[in-house]
Protein backbone atom coordinates (compact mmCIF):
# COMPACT_ATOMS: atom_id res chain seq x y z
CA UNK A 1 0.00 0.00 0.00
CA UNK A 2 1.22 3.50 -0.74
CA UNK A 3 1.89 5.72 1.84
CA UNK A 4 -0.31 8.64 0.24
CA UNK A 5 -3.41 5.67 1.00
CA UNK A 6 -2.50 4.35 4.11
CA UNK A 7 -2.03 8.09 5.50
CA UNK A 8 -5.77 9.05 3.69
CA UNK A 9 -7.14 5.83 5.68
CA UNK A 10 -5.94 7.80 8.90
CA UNK A 11 -7.66 11.45 8.23
CA UNK A 12 -4.00 11.93 7.89
CA UNK A 13 -3.44 12.91 4.11
CA UNK A 14 -3.61 16.12 2.56
CA UNK A 15 -7.30 15.34 0.18
CA UNK A 16 -10.58 15.76 1.39
CA UNK A 17 -11.21 13.71 4.56
CA UNK A 18 -15.17 12.84 5.03
CA UNK A 19 -14.67 9.88 3.60
CA UNK A 20 -14.80 7.66 6.38
CA UNK A 21 -11.35 5.27 7.21
CA UNK A 22 -11.27 1.82 7.38
CA UNK A 23 -10.84 0.35 10.44
CA UNK A 24 -7.17 -0.51 11.12
CA UNK A 25 -8.14 -4.59 10.46
CA UNK A 26 -8.45 -3.70 7.18
CA UNK A 27 -5.42 -2.21 6.55
CA UNK A 28 -1.98 -3.61 5.63
CA UNK A 29 0.57 -5.08 8.16
CA UNK A 30 2.68 -2.39 9.51
CA UNK A 31 5.71 -4.19 8.43
CA UNK A 32 4.57 -3.13 5.09
CA UNK A 33 4.15 0.60 6.02
CA UNK A 34 7.76 1.03 7.76
CA UNK A 35 10.36 0.66 5.21
CA UNK A 36 7.78 2.92 2.81
CA UNK A 37 8.39 5.91 5.76
CA UNK A 38 12.29 4.86 5.90
CA UNK A 39 12.16 5.42 1.92
CA UNK A 40 10.31 8.79 2.23
CA UNK A 41 12.52 9.48 5.30
CA UNK A 42 16.02 9.27 3.86
CA UNK A 43 14.93 10.10 -0.18
CA UNK A 44 13.62 13.69 1.63
CA UNK A 45 16.15 16.17 2.42
CA UNK A 46 14.10 19.43 2.19
CA UNK A 47 10.93 18.87 3.42
CA UNK A 48 12.33 16.23 6.61
CA UNK A 49 10.37 18.16 9.04
CA UNK A 50 6.66 18.22 7.49
CA UNK A 51 7.08 14.41 7.03
CA UNK A 52 8.52 13.55 10.69
CA UNK A 53 5.32 15.89 11.40
CA UNK A 54 2.85 13.76 9.57
CA UNK A 55 4.52 10.58 10.88
CA UNK A 56 4.15 11.96 14.44
CA UNK A 57 0.66 12.21 13.66
CA UNK A 58 0.54 8.66 12.13
CA UNK A 59 1.74 7.17 15.81
CA UNK A 60 -0.49 8.88 17.48
CA UNK A 61 -3.72 8.22 15.33
CA UNK A 62 -2.82 4.84 14.71
CA UNK A 63 -4.59 1.55 17.00
CA UNK A 64 -1.47 0.48 19.20
CA UNK A 65 -2.59 -2.80 18.60
CA UNK A 66 -2.14 -2.30 14.13
CA UNK A 67 1.37 -1.16 15.57
CA UNK A 68 2.60 -3.76 17.23
CA UNK A 69 1.25 -6.38 15.02
CA UNK A 70 3.45 -8.54 13.48
CA UNK A 71 1.25 -9.35 10.50
CA UNK A 72 -0.05 -13.00 9.54
CA UNK A 73 -0.57 -15.11 12.75
CA UNK A 74 1.98 -17.26 14.05
CA UNK A 75 4.65 -17.11 11.19
CA UNK A 76 8.09 -17.88 12.01
CA UNK A 77 10.51 -14.80 11.75
CA UNK A 78 7.41 -12.29 12.24
CA UNK A 79 8.55 -10.82 15.56
CA UNK A 80 12.32 -10.38 14.22
CA UNK A 81 10.98 -8.68 11.17
CA UNK A 82 8.96 -5.92 13.23
CA UNK A 83 11.63 -5.69 15.29
CA UNK A 84 14.27 -4.85 12.35
CA UNK A 85 11.79 -3.28 11.00
CA UNK A 86 11.59 -0.72 13.67
CA UNK A 87 14.87 -0.12 14.28
CA UNK A 88 15.53 0.26 10.71
CA UNK A 89 12.80 3.36 10.16
CA UNK A 90 14.23 4.90 14.00
CA UNK A 91 17.65 4.76 12.47
CA UNK A 92 16.10 6.82 9.30
CA UNK A 93 14.50 9.29 11.73
CA UNK A 94 17.23 9.74 14.34
CA UNK A 95 19.46 10.16 10.75
CA UNK A 96 17.25 12.86 9.91
CA UNK A 97 18.62 14.90 13.06
CA UNK A 98 22.19 13.86 12.41
CA UNK A 99 24.89 16.15 13.19
CA UNK A 100 27.59 17.01 11.17
CA UNK A 101 31.13 16.16 10.87
CA UNK A 102 34.00 18.07 12.09
CA UNK A 103 37.14 18.50 9.53
CA UNK A 104 39.45 17.26 12.08
CA UNK A 105 39.90 16.48 15.57
CA UNK A 106 41.35 19.96 16.12
CA UNK A 107 38.72 22.50 15.91
CA UNK A 108 35.29 22.10 16.57
CA UNK A 109 32.46 23.51 14.29
CA UNK A 110 30.65 26.82 14.80
CA UNK A 111 27.20 27.42 15.76
CA UNK A 112 26.20 28.26 12.28
CA UNK A 113 27.01 25.16 11.05
CA UNK A 114 24.24 23.20 13.75
CA UNK A 115 21.76 25.82 12.69
CA UNK A 116 19.36 23.53 11.17
CA UNK A 117 19.70 20.52 13.78
CA UNK A 118 17.53 22.06 16.81
CA UNK A 119 14.38 22.01 14.90
CA UNK A 120 14.68 18.70 13.71
CA UNK A 121 16.02 16.90 16.66
CA UNK A 122 12.65 18.70 17.95
CA UNK A 123 10.48 16.84 15.36
CA UNK A 124 12.21 13.69 15.52
CA UNK A 125 11.53 13.35 19.55
CA UNK A 126 8.05 14.23 19.24
CA UNK A 127 7.45 11.58 16.92
CA UNK A 128 9.69 8.72 18.83
CA UNK A 129 7.78 10.23 21.97
CA UNK A 130 4.39 9.09 20.44
CA UNK A 131 5.56 5.93 19.00
CA UNK A 132 6.78 5.10 22.40
CA UNK A 133 3.56 6.20 23.97
CA UNK A 134 1.78 4.41 21.33
CA UNK A 135 3.33 1.03 22.22
CA UNK A 136 2.79 1.62 25.84
CA UNK A 137 -0.90 1.80 25.58
CA UNK A 138 -0.77 -1.49 23.44
CA UNK A 139 1.16 -3.25 25.31
CA UNK A 140 4.08 -3.46 22.84
CA UNK A 141 6.80 -1.99 24.98
CA UNK A 142 6.54 -5.05 27.33
CA UNK A 143 8.27 -6.95 25.01
CA UNK A 144 11.97 -7.53 23.06
CA UNK A 145 10.74 -4.61 20.42
CA UNK A 146 11.48 -1.92 23.27
CA UNK A 147 14.59 -3.38 24.77
CA UNK A 148 15.89 -3.31 20.74
CA UNK A 149 15.10 0.30 19.85
CA UNK A 150 15.97 1.56 23.73
CA UNK A 151 20.19 1.73 22.84
CA UNK A 152 19.71 3.97 20.03
CA UNK A 153 16.75 6.38 20.89
CA UNK A 154 18.68 6.95 24.89
CA UNK A 155 21.74 7.66 22.18
CA UNK A 156 19.67 10.09 20.76
CA UNK A 157 18.00 11.58 23.59
CA UNK A 158 21.33 12.22 25.11
CA UNK A 159 22.58 13.64 22.40
CA UNK A 160 19.97 16.75 22.42
CA UNK A 161 18.85 16.99 26.07
CA UNK A 162 22.27 18.54 26.77
CA UNK A 163 22.88 22.35 26.69
CA UNK A 164 25.20 22.34 23.10
CA UNK A 165 25.35 24.14 20.25
CA UNK A 166 23.44 22.09 18.51
CA UNK A 167 20.59 22.41 21.04
CA UNK A 168 17.52 24.63 21.61
CA UNK A 169 15.60 25.28 24.77
CA UNK A 170 12.76 23.18 22.30
CA UNK A 171 15.02 20.41 21.54
CA UNK A 172 16.05 19.70 25.01
CA UNK A 173 12.39 20.15 25.96
CA UNK A 174 11.33 17.26 23.40
CA UNK A 175 14.88 15.11 24.28
CA UNK A 176 13.84 14.91 27.88
CA UNK A 177 10.40 14.04 27.10
CA UNK A 178 11.58 11.02 25.08
CA UNK A 179 14.16 9.97 27.65
CA UNK A 180 11.22 9.87 30.31
CA UNK A 181 8.76 7.97 27.64
CA UNK A 182 11.32 5.63 27.91
CA UNK A 183 11.73 5.10 31.05
CA UNK A 184 7.97 5.10 31.76
CA UNK A 185 7.49 2.49 28.95
CA UNK A 186 10.40 -0.15 30.14
CA UNK A 187 9.17 0.57 33.78
CA UNK A 188 13.15 2.12 34.64
CA UNK A 189 13.07 4.16 37.90
CA UNK A 190 15.67 6.84 36.29
CA UNK A 191 18.82 6.37 33.69
CA UNK A 192 20.80 4.64 35.52
CA UNK A 193 18.57 2.12 36.23
CA UNK A 194 18.00 2.09 32.51
CA UNK A 195 21.37 1.22 31.87
CA UNK A 196 22.37 -0.99 34.74
CA UNK A 197 18.91 -3.13 35.32
CA UNK A 198 18.25 -5.32 37.73
CA UNK A 199 16.63 -8.68 38.23
CA UNK A 200 13.40 -7.84 37.08
CA UNK A 201 14.13 -4.96 34.50
CA UNK A 202 17.13 -5.77 31.92
CA UNK A 203 19.63 -2.80 31.64
CA UNK A 204 20.40 -1.61 28.17
CA UNK A 205 24.12 -0.37 29.15
CA UNK A 206 25.86 -2.93 26.82
CA UNK A 207 24.00 -2.29 23.71
CA UNK A 208 24.05 1.35 24.12
CA UNK A 209 28.31 1.13 24.31
CA UNK A 210 27.62 -0.84 20.96
CA UNK A 211 25.78 1.89 19.34
CA UNK A 212 28.65 3.86 20.66
CA UNK A 213 31.59 1.66 19.80
CA UNK A 214 32.37 2.73 15.90
CA UNK A 215 32.83 5.94 16.86
CA UNK A 216 35.41 5.70 20.14
CA UNK A 217 38.27 5.54 17.83
CA UNK A 218 40.92 7.65 18.18
CA UNK A 219 39.81 8.69 14.56
CA UNK A 220 36.28 8.96 15.14
CA UNK A 221 35.97 9.86 18.77
CA UNK A 222 36.92 13.78 18.04
CA UNK A 223 34.80 14.65 14.75
CA UNK A 224 31.76 13.78 15.81
CA UNK A 225 31.44 16.78 18.87
CA UNK A 226 28.21 14.64 20.71
CA UNK A 227 30.16 11.53 20.79
CA UNK A 228 32.20 12.31 23.59
CA UNK A 229 29.29 14.24 25.62
CA UNK A 230 27.00 10.56 25.38
CA UNK A 231 29.66 8.59 26.47
CA UNK A 232 31.03 10.62 29.34
CA UNK A 233 27.19 11.03 30.47
CA UNK A 234 26.83 7.19 29.98
CA UNK A 235 29.67 6.26 31.98
CA UNK A 236 28.85 8.19 34.59
CA UNK A 237 25.80 6.94 35.02
CA UNK A 238 27.49 3.24 35.85
CA UNK A 239 28.18 2.65 39.41
CA UNK A 240 30.07 -0.56 41.13
CA UNK A 241 29.71 -3.69 40.37
CA UNK A 242 28.30 -2.93 36.46
CA UNK A 243 31.19 -1.13 35.49
CA UNK A 244 34.29 -3.45 36.30
CA UNK A 245 33.12 -5.97 33.29
CA UNK A 246 33.07 -3.17 31.14
CA UNK A 247 36.70 -1.82 31.40
CA UNK A 248 37.98 -2.94 27.97
CA UNK A 249 35.37 -1.01 26.34
CA UNK A 250 35.32 2.29 28.86
CA UNK A 251 38.63 2.67 29.67
CA UNK A 252 40.32 3.62 26.48
CA UNK A 253 37.96 6.71 25.22
CA UNK A 254 38.71 8.11 28.78
CA UNK A 255 42.21 8.00 28.23
CA UNK A 256 41.79 8.94 24.63
CA UNK A 257 40.10 12.20 26.04
CA UNK A 258 42.02 12.72 28.99
CA UNK A 259 44.80 12.57 26.26
CA UNK A 260 43.15 15.32 24.17
CA UNK A 261 44.99 18.51 23.42
CA UNK A 262 41.59 20.66 24.00
CA UNK A 263 41.35 21.63 27.85
CA UNK A 264 37.26 21.04 27.74
CA UNK A 265 38.22 17.32 26.48
CA UNK A 266 41.21 16.67 28.84
CA UNK A 267 38.76 17.74 31.92
CA UNK A 268 36.30 15.33 30.39
CA UNK A 269 38.36 12.66 30.46
CA UNK A 270 39.81 13.16 33.73
CA UNK A 271 36.58 13.13 35.03
CA UNK A 272 35.77 9.73 33.11
CA UNK A 273 39.08 8.49 35.03
CA UNK A 274 38.36 9.41 38.18
CA UNK A 275 34.90 8.07 38.11
CA UNK A 276 36.40 4.80 36.98
CA UNK A 277 38.80 4.71 40.05
CA UNK A 278 36.01 5.67 42.37
CA UNK A 279 33.83 2.63 41.31
CA UNK A 280 35.78 0.20 39.94
CA UNK A 281 37.07 -2.56 42.25
CA UNK A 282 41.14 -2.06 42.72
CA UNK A 283 42.02 -5.67 42.01
CA UNK A 284 40.52 -5.21 38.38
CA UNK A 285 42.04 -1.69 38.19
CA UNK A 286 45.45 -3.92 39.20
CA UNK A 287 44.80 -6.49 36.51
CA UNK A 288 46.59 -6.03 33.31
CA UNK A 289 48.61 -3.36 34.52
CA UNK A 290 45.56 -0.94 34.20
CA UNK A 291 46.56 1.27 37.55
CA UNK A 292 49.85 2.00 36.32
CA UNK A 293 48.63 2.83 32.39
CA UNK A 294 46.28 5.05 34.43
CA UNK A 295 48.68 6.26 36.56
CA UNK A 296 51.29 7.72 34.09
CA UNK A 297 48.66 8.94 32.00
CA UNK A 298 47.71 10.95 35.00
CA UNK A 299 51.37 12.02 35.85
CA UNK A 300 52.14 13.55 32.58
CA UNK A 301 49.03 15.79 32.79
CA UNK A 302 50.45 17.31 36.25
CA UNK A 303 53.22 19.44 33.45
CA UNK A 304 50.27 21.34 31.90
CA UNK A 305 49.66 24.65 33.16
CA UNK A 306 46.14 24.65 32.74
CA UNK A 307 44.95 25.08 37.18
CA UNK A 308 41.42 23.20 36.16
CA UNK A 309 42.93 20.08 34.95
CA UNK A 310 45.56 20.03 37.38
CA UNK A 311 42.75 20.12 39.94
CA UNK A 312 40.86 17.27 38.43
CA UNK A 313 44.25 15.25 38.38
CA UNK A 314 45.64 15.91 41.76
CA UNK A 315 41.92 14.60 42.86
CA UNK A 316 42.05 11.76 41.04
CA UNK A 317 45.54 10.77 41.36
CA UNK A 318 45.05 10.95 45.48
CA UNK A 319 41.98 7.83 44.59
CA UNK A 320 44.42 6.25 42.18
CA UNK A 321 47.51 5.76 44.59
CA UNK A 322 45.57 3.98 47.12
CA UNK A 323 45.14 1.43 44.39
CA UNK A 324 48.38 1.35 43.38
CA UNK A 325 50.14 0.91 46.79
CA UNK A 326 49.47 1.25 50.25
CA UNK A 327 49.71 4.96 52.11
CA UNK A 328 53.45 5.40 53.64
CA UNK A 329 51.72 6.02 56.54
CA UNK A 330 50.65 2.62 57.39
CA UNK A 331 53.79 1.14 56.52
CA UNK A 332 55.15 -0.59 60.04
CA UNK A 333 58.20 1.11 61.25
CA UNK A 334 61.25 -0.98 59.92
CA UNK A 335 65.22 -1.14 59.94
CA UNK A 336 65.74 -0.97 56.22
CA UNK A 337 64.93 2.35 55.04
CA UNK A 338 61.76 2.21 52.86
CA UNK A 339 61.84 2.66 49.15
CA UNK A 340 60.28 5.68 47.34
CA UNK A 341 56.89 5.33 46.24
CA UNK A 342 54.66 6.77 43.57
CA UNK A 343 53.37 8.97 46.89
CA UNK A 344 56.60 10.62 46.83
CA UNK A 345 56.65 11.23 43.39
CA UNK A 346 54.26 13.02 42.93
CA UNK A 347 54.38 15.15 46.17
CA UNK A 348 58.06 15.92 44.92
CA UNK A 349 56.60 17.32 41.47
CA UNK A 350 54.02 19.02 43.21
CA UNK A 351 56.82 20.72 45.02
CA UNK A 352 58.97 21.37 42.28
CA UNK A 353 56.07 23.14 40.09
CA UNK A 354 54.89 25.11 43.48
CA UNK A 355 58.21 26.59 43.87
CA UNK A 356 58.49 28.19 40.44
CA UNK A 357 54.75 29.06 40.08
CA UNK A 358 53.91 32.43 40.08
CA UNK A 359 50.25 32.11 38.58
CA UNK A 360 47.99 32.27 41.28
CA UNK A 361 45.36 29.88 40.20
CA UNK A 362 47.30 27.55 40.35
CA UNK A 363 49.18 28.42 43.51
CA UNK A 364 45.88 27.70 44.63
CA UNK A 365 45.09 24.39 43.14
CA UNK A 366 48.79 23.56 44.63
CA UNK A 367 48.14 24.57 47.89
CA UNK A 368 45.03 22.78 48.23
CA UNK A 369 46.16 19.29 47.15
CA UNK A 370 49.17 19.67 49.77
CA UNK A 371 47.51 18.80 52.68
CA UNK A 372 46.40 15.65 51.93
CA UNK A 373 49.84 14.61 50.24
CA UNK A 374 51.28 15.44 53.53
CA UNK A 375 49.02 13.17 55.44
CA UNK A 376 49.70 10.44 53.33
CA UNK A 377 53.38 10.29 53.24
CA UNK A 378 53.28 10.99 57.10
CA UNK A 379 57.18 11.05 58.77
CA UNK A 380 58.46 10.49 55.05
CA UNK A 381 57.80 13.99 54.48
CA UNK A 382 61.10 14.15 56.16
CA UNK A 383 62.24 13.36 53.01
CA UNK A 384 61.22 16.63 50.91
CA UNK A 385 61.82 18.96 54.28
CA UNK A 386 63.95 20.86 52.75
CA UNK A 387 61.53 21.71 49.64
CA UNK A 388 58.72 22.06 51.60
CA UNK A 389 59.99 24.79 53.74
CA UNK A 390 61.22 26.79 51.03
CA UNK A 391 57.55 26.54 49.50
CA UNK A 392 56.30 27.38 52.84
CA UNK A 393 58.47 30.71 53.13
CA UNK A 394 57.60 31.57 49.53
CA UNK A 395 54.18 30.87 49.68
CA UNK A 396 53.55 32.78 53.45
CA UNK A 397 54.88 36.00 51.67
CA UNK A 398 53.11 36.56 48.78
CA UNK A 399 48.81 38.13 49.51
CA UNK A 400 46.20 35.94 48.06
CA UNK A 401 42.97 38.23 48.26
CA UNK A 402 40.45 38.07 49.34
CA UNK A 403 40.31 34.98 50.75
CA UNK A 404 44.21 34.18 50.92
CA UNK A 405 43.28 30.50 50.17
CA UNK A 406 47.11 30.23 49.37
CA UNK A 407 48.15 31.06 52.81
CA UNK A 408 45.51 29.62 54.74
CA UNK A 409 46.51 26.10 53.38
CA UNK A 410 50.44 26.27 53.81
CA UNK A 411 49.54 27.57 57.63
CA UNK A 412 47.49 23.84 57.46
CA UNK A 413 51.10 22.17 55.84
CA UNK A 414 53.57 23.97 58.10
CA UNK A 415 51.05 22.43 61.34
CA UNK A 416 51.65 18.93 60.08
CA UNK A 417 54.98 18.93 59.54
CA UNK A 418 55.98 20.31 62.36
CA UNK A 419 53.81 17.84 64.15
CA UNK A 420 55.60 14.99 62.16
CA UNK A 421 58.76 16.29 62.08
CA UNK A 422 59.45 17.61 65.36
CA UNK A 423 62.75 16.22 66.17
CA UNK A 424 63.68 18.34 62.57
CA UNK A 425 62.45 21.99 63.59
CA UNK A 426 64.94 23.40 65.82
CA UNK A 427 67.44 24.06 63.26
CA UNK A 428 64.72 25.49 60.90
CA UNK A 429 63.22 27.67 63.77
CA UNK A 430 64.96 30.59 62.55
CA UNK A 431 63.63 31.40 59.27
CA UNK A 432 60.24 29.50 59.98
CA UNK A 433 60.11 32.21 63.33
CA UNK A 434 61.03 35.49 61.00
CA UNK A 435 58.64 34.76 58.39
CA UNK A 436 55.91 33.73 60.45
CA UNK A 437 56.23 37.44 62.48
CA UNK A 438 56.41 38.60 59.27
CA UNK A 439 52.82 37.40 58.32
CA UNK A 440 51.34 38.80 61.38
CA UNK A 441 52.50 42.43 61.17
CA UNK A 442 51.60 41.96 57.21
CA UNK A 443 47.73 40.57 57.98
CA UNK A 444 47.22 43.14 60.81
CA UNK A 445 47.76 45.80 58.70
CA UNK A 446 46.06 44.63 55.11
CA UNK A 447 42.71 46.78 54.80
CA UNK A 448 41.76 44.64 52.34
CA UNK A 449 41.27 41.74 54.49
CA UNK A 450 37.94 41.14 55.94
CA UNK A 451 37.49 40.26 59.91
CA UNK A 452 36.74 36.96 59.27
CA UNK A 453 39.79 36.35 57.11
CA UNK A 454 42.13 38.01 59.43
CA UNK A 455 41.27 36.59 62.68
CA UNK A 456 42.12 33.08 60.66
CA UNK A 457 44.99 33.85 59.46
CA UNK A 458 45.95 34.94 62.77
CA UNK A 459 44.59 32.52 64.85
CA UNK A 460 46.51 29.68 62.38
CA UNK A 461 49.75 31.64 62.50
CA UNK A 462 49.72 31.43 66.46
CA UNK A 463 49.38 27.55 66.46
CA UNK A 464 52.48 27.35 63.95
CA UNK A 465 54.10 29.32 66.81
CA UNK A 466 53.29 27.30 69.47
CA UNK A 467 53.72 24.35 67.61
CA UNK A 468 57.03 25.51 66.62
CA UNK A 469 57.96 26.49 70.25
CA UNK A 470 56.84 23.12 71.17
CA UNK A 471 59.26 21.66 69.33
CA UNK A 472 62.56 24.13 70.55
CA UNK A 473 61.81 23.46 74.22
CA UNK A 474 60.38 27.49 74.66
CA UNK A 475 63.03 28.87 72.91
CA UNK A 476 60.64 30.23 70.81
CA UNK A 477 58.42 31.80 74.15
CA UNK A 478 62.07 33.49 75.23
CA UNK A 479 62.19 35.40 71.67
CA UNK A 480 59.12 36.84 71.27
CA UNK A 481 58.87 38.09 74.92
CA UNK A 482 61.64 40.50 73.64
CA UNK A 483 59.69 41.84 70.62
CA UNK A 484 59.57 45.62 70.87
CA UNK A 485 56.12 46.67 71.67
CA UNK A 486 56.08 50.07 70.03
CA UNK A 487 56.96 47.89 66.74
CA UNK A 488 53.72 46.19 66.67
CA UNK A 489 50.03 47.12 66.42
CA UNK A 490 47.97 45.28 69.46
CA UNK A 491 46.74 42.94 67.43
CA UNK A 492 49.67 41.42 67.15
CA UNK A 493 50.90 41.92 70.53
CA UNK A 494 47.16 39.97 71.36
CA UNK A 495 48.33 37.11 69.04
CA UNK A 496 51.43 36.94 70.33
CA UNK A 497 50.44 36.72 74.37
CA UNK A 498 48.36 33.70 73.26
CA UNK A 499 51.46 32.26 72.26
CA UNK A 500 53.64 33.52 75.32
CA UNK A 501 51.11 32.39 77.89
CA UNK A 502 49.92 28.75 76.63
CA UNK A 503 52.25 26.16 74.73
CA UNK A 504 50.84 23.45 72.35
CA UNK A 505 52.36 20.26 73.67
Amino acid sequence: MELSSLLHDLHLSSSSSSEKPRPSADLHPITELLPQLQEKLIGSPFDTCSLIGRVEQLFQAADPQWLFSLGSANQEGEGAELQAAYCSLISALIGCAALPLCDDDCSPLSAAAYQSVPIRAAAVSSALTALIDSWARGGGARGGLLLAVAPPLCVFSVTHFQDQLWTSSASRAAACHLQEALLRAGQWRDSAHLLIGDQENRGILGKVLDVLQPQLSKESLFRCESVKFVFSWTLLQVTRPALSPLLPHLLPPSLLLSDHHRPENCMMGVHCLHHIVLHTAAADLRQFNRSEVLYHSLFRLLFTTEAAIVQLVLSCLLDLLLVLEKPPTSLAPSLPRRKSCCHDDVLRLVLTHMEAEHKVALRRVYAAALPPLVDRVGVAICRHLRRVERVVLGYLEIRDPPEETSRLKILEVLQKTIRTTWPRMQSRSDSLLRCLLWLLVDVSSDSELSDSTRRQLMDQTSVCLRLLDACCHGDVQRRLLQVDSSCCSAEVLRCLETVTTATDQ
